[in-house]
């Protein structure tokens, strides 16, 4: 059951990385619009064709864990994602993360840590 640990924490991985490419990728697109002209300019950002193959990667690894391990241990792991993501907003985007959203990550890792026990 151990094995599962490994491919979590690569999948969140994979999962968090696909967000931070997704919001590179907006940063650098200008104004959000619904519009065909909009559309087509992002089909020549770099950063979202990274997004989209960090997500494939990520949901490849999800149904291989889906596969090989019960979902009742599964599913709580994949929020190791929001240590990621969290890492991530405060190293790359610079973002400050106050005591309260720390406390809230952590919360859910041991909400998450219970439900595989």
């Amino acid at each position: 059951m151990w094995r599962i640990i490994p491919l979590a924490i690569v999948q969140s991985l994979f999962l968090a990385g696909g967000q931070v490419l997704l919001k590179l990728g907006m940063a650098a697109s200008g104004p959000f619009s619904w519009s065909w002209s909009f559309l087509k300019t992002q089909l020549t950002n770099w950063w979202l064709l990274g997004c989209g193959i960090s997500f494939g990667v990520a949901t490849v690894l999800w149904m291989y864990i889906l596969k090989h391990f019960p979902f009742s241990i599964a599913y709580p792991l994949s929020s190791i994602s929001y240590i990621f993501g969290t890492i991530a907003a405060i190293l790359i985007f610079h973002e400050h993360v106050s005591f309260s959203q720390w406390m809230g990550v952590l919360l859910i890792m041991a909400g998450s840590a219970l439900m595989v026990r």
